[in-house]
């Protein structure tokens, strides 16, 4: 495993990081079970607030060599870059404003007759490990390293290998923020060091986001060693339009879900199921729009950067050249020219497509037809996945009947790119278990004591 930055644009090494040695991970465990000691027991909840503040007020001084970190690392457009900084320090402003009500005692009612009092008390779990990605490298980070240093636990973070100088970056900011040493330590470690860290018995929780085979991987280890764990894993997310009175803005709506970050999320929106009505007028807008979205120097002003690296183009070049030979018809697009790729729009993909149930990481939209409401809640709950989804209709009453149905962990209606930190984020299904983000993000690895009294 080699920790590099390599320009996705140019394919040039910039700078490479060494893995870090079995003995110094030691040592960085040991430092974080040590730092939890005391950064959990002798420090307030404003305390650990104010540091959290404090880091989102050098996310803030810093936006500008943070995004440009970003740019280089995986080919993000830097205006792009510069909004995921602001929200990374929203984000951990959110936790530092609502430190205090997020751990609060919980009182609790007891039963007629019973004599005393009961409340549930939130503590810190320990030491967790963080395993992050590459497509959001600080926005990731943030929405675990906010609310859990915030509570009192320690964190271990791995980052992604093609991310190494962003995450030294965030340690330094925590650093200079006047984190103590163990509360945050980013370690540059190899797929068997993962395992390690997991089996130790002073590593109490570990939260990935990531692929499902990543998932499936540390979710095996923490389960054989019962550890708390967390995961948001790939999404297929479909985009519903049943109705709408302005189809020129759902269509502008479409594209930006789709093409967001080059195409490379979780929650962007994949598969686009209309109502037979609108399909037609829907596809030429649609397709026209998406021709026009401009792949380029993700440091000028392109919509889309390269996708992340050679392997990730390589990935949906095969993936859109199996979903042809299966059938599906290419409107726009479909070709590259390094790790640029166009943005592109599939139709006729039916479900015997060999990549039909797969999620496609970059700025491939599918566009299907339906013509019924039921037919699309079927067509929409037809995946494998379950963490997005997005609703468009006038009528309200459809709205709240269609939310209701879809099986996703979050359902948008008649708006998108509407992440914000105080809304929890999270799937069902193969898209992951747990939740970040919001006051539900701060309650995934706290103890809730129970303490009854008499």
């Amino acid at each position: 495993m080699t920790y590099a930055v390599t320009n996705p644009l140019t394919g040039e090494t910039v700078k490479t990081f060494p893995t870090i040695s079995d003995d110094d991970l030691k040592a960085a465990i040991a430092a974080a079970h040590e730092a939890h000691r005391t950064w959990s027991r002798t420090t307030s909840v404003a305390d650990r607030a104010a540091l959290v503040r404090r880091v989102a007020e050098l996310h803030r001084e810093r936006r500008e060599e943070l995004a440009e970190i970003i740019v280089r690392e995986m080919g993000k457009p830097l205006e792009q870059s510069l909004g995921e900084v602001d929200f990374s320090a929203d984000i951990y402003e959110y936790y530092a404003d609502n430190a205090e009500e997020f751990m609060a005692d919980e009182p609790i009612k007891l039963m007629a007759g019973s004599e005393g009092s009961a409340v549930v008390r939130k503590a810190s779990m320990g030491v967790l490990l963080g395993i992050m990605p590459w497509n959001f490298p600080y926005y990731q980070v943030a929405r675990f390293a906010g609310p859990n240093v915030m509570i009192g636990n320690t964190i271990l973070l791995k980052h992604a290998e093609q991310c190494p100088e962003s995450a030294a970056a965030i340690e330094q900011i925590f650093t200079d923020a006047g984190a103590p040493k163990g509360v945050y330590t980013n370690i540059y470690a190899s797929h068997a060091q993962i395992e390690t860290i997991i089996e130790d018995p002073r590593v109490q929780g570990v939260s990935l986001t990531g692929s499902e085979r990543a998932g499936a991987a540390v979710a095996e280890i923490a389960g054989r060693n019962l550890k708390k764990v967390v995961l948001e894993l790939g999404g297929s997310d479909p985009f519903v339009l049943l109705s709408t009175d302005d189809l020129d803005a759902t269509v502008a709506d479409a594209v930006a879900a789709r093409v967001d970050n080059t195409g490379q999320a979780c929650n962007a929106a994949k598969r686009f199921i209309v109502i037979d009505e609108l399909y037609e007028p829907f596809l030429e807008k649609f397709t026209a729009a998406m021709k026009e979205v401009d792949a380029g120097d993700p440091a000028a002003d392109a919509d889309m950067g390269p996708l992340s690296s050679t392997a990730a183009a390589d990935r949906l070049e095969q993936q859109v050249g199996a979903a042809v030979s299966g059938g599906a018809q290419v409107l726009t697009g479909g070709s590259r020219d390094g790790n640029l790729f166009d943005s592109t729009v599939l139709t006729n993909m039916s479900p015997e497509n060999p990549v039909y149930r797969e999620e496609f990481f970059g700025p491939v939209a599918q566009v299907f037809k339906v013509s019924s409401e039921e037919e699309a809640v079927e067509l929409a709950n037809d995946t494998p996945y379950g963490l997005g989804s997005y609703v468009y209709t006038t009528d309200s009453a459809q709205a709240a009947r269609v939310a209701d149905q879809i099986e996703a962990g979050m359902v948008y209606v008649n708006i998108v790119g509407a992440d914000s930190p105080e809304l929890p984020f999270g799937g069902i299904k193969r898209s992951g278990s747990g939740r970040e983000l919001g006051k539900y993000g701060a309650d995934e690895f706290v103890n809730k004591k129970l303490i009854r009294i008499a």
